[in-house]
This record gives C-alpha cells, sequence and structure tokens, in this order.
C-alpha cells in the first residue's frame, strides 16, 4: 500500500466482489464505509467511526488513519488537534467490502475523552437494569 493508491469504481459482480482481486469499496447512501480500528499491538478495538472516498484516499496516500464526521460534515485527520494520530500499518476489508479493519499504531489516546479507546465501558446489568462500568485498564 505504498505510493499513490488507486481505489476503483468498477462495478463487480457478487463473486467478483467477494473472491476477486479488486478493491472497489461498496459505499452506504451516504458515501460512507465503517471503519473499525484496532492497536497493531494488542488488537484492542480504539475507535469505529466512518470514512468516505476522500477519507480513505486520503488514508492511503499519508498513512495516517483519516475519518469522514458526520457530525461535522467534514474530514478530519485522526490527531489532527491532538496528536495522537493513527499510523496505518494495514487495512483489510470485509467480504463484501462495506467495511474495513484497520490495524494501527496510535500516537497516544484514541478518545477524545483521553481514554486509550473510545470503548472504555461496558454494559452490565445491575438487577432488572443496564448500567455502564468504566473499565479499569
Amino acid at each position: 500500500m505504498h505510493g499513490v493508491a488507486v481505489v476503483t469504481d468498477t462495478v463487480l459482480t457478487p463473486l467478483e466482489r467477494e473472491a476477486g482481486h479488486v478493491f472497489a469499496p461498496k459505499f452506504d447512501g451516504a458515501g460512507l464505509l465503517t471503519a473499525v480500528v484496532v492497536d497493531d499491538s494488542s488488537g484492542d478495538v480504539l475507535v469505529v467511526a466512518h470514512m468516505n472516498r476522500e477519507a480513505l484516499d486520503a488514508t492511503l496516500a499519508t498513512r495516517k488513519v483519516h475519518f469522514w464526521s458526520r457530525s461535522r460534515g467534514s474530514l478530519w485527520m485522526k490527531g489532527e488537534t491532538s496528536g495522537n494520530v493513527l499510523e496505518l500499518v494495514a487495512m483489510f476489508v470485509d467480504c463484501d467490502q462495506d467495511a474495513l479493519l484497520i490495524r494501527a499504531i496510535p500516537a497516544g489516546p484514541t478518545c477524545h475523552t483521553g481514554a486509550t479507546s473510545c470503548f472504555y465501558r461496558k454494559v452490565v446489568t445491575d438487577g432488572d437494569e443496564a448500567v455502564l462500568a468504566r473499565i479499569v485498564t
């Protein structure tokens, strides 16, 4: 994935999409793909976010993970203000090419709250109620 990567707009048959060698991401109606980012060292899930074509192209070109912010309606590089960038190690695509798994090296906490991961709480039951418990690492 070094150099300028080309993401194709090729229309593929289901067989070509699932078994072929052409990377032709299938963006949803809003032009987005789901991207799950994991820490390359630990395998811990760091963040789940969305990429549009611009974010995908920027990630492949710079090797720094970029996303599309649905709330702001703009492209952003993870860590552009905090310095806690995510360095791309490897990118995988699921069987129908509508979701990505990204292995990355984080330069610091990934979550805007300062937590290592955006997944810093687990859902537990307390009697009949579901509550959140902070994960202590």
